[in-house]
């Protein structure tokens, strides 16, 4: 890499792997859930990201990038975690407050990794690239938002027995 176009780059190659990854990895969250809104906001999240694949891959035609082609690290440990723990014999509640704590180790990656897409976009003066992955920043945190109000209002206080 030789500048910042080039680690803009490999940056949405990385995201785009780890987006892929997070498609095949909440269905088993889902699937693994027993709370029905916790299940809702699975299913929710799955759609979004279908959206956030296909915004990169738009985001990449008009930048003439081929998307893939990278394997994201950090979302294959993250993926490879939430599996483990998926495999845990666990109380239903308590596994619905430990799905949430994974979902949310993603969803803080995907936060910093979206940020820093945005901020590299805007330097490198693409602005209409910069809002495409700002609304897909802006999903991530409604999610984070979203588990975190669940795991305080209800789904943590079930796990405490």
């Amino acid at each position: 890499m030789k500048n910042l176009k080039d680690l803009f780059e490999h940056e949405l190659k990385d995201l785009y792997s780890a987006e892929n990854q997070l498609l095949a990895a909440l269905p088993k969250m889902q699937k693994s859930a027993n709370d029905s809104k916790l299940k809702k906001a699975f299913e929710k999240h799955l759609k979004e990201t279908e959206g956030h694949v296909k915004r990169l891959e738009e985001i990449c035609e008009k930048l003439g990038i081929k998307p893939t082609g990278e394997t994201c690290k950090a979302m294959k440990g993250l993926v490879s975690e939430a599996e483990s723990f998926l495999k845990e014999d666990a109380e239903k509640e308590v596994r619905d407050a430990g799905l949430i704590a994974e979902a949310q180790r993603v969803e803080h990656y995907e936060i910093a990794a979206y940020g820093t897409a945005v901020r590299y976009a805007q330097e490198l003066g693409h602005d209409d690239v910069a809002a495409k992955l700002k609304k897909t920043l802006d999903e991530e945190y409604k999610t984070d938002d979203l588990l975190t109000d669940m795991a305080e209002d209800r789904i943590n206080k079930k796990a405490i027995k």
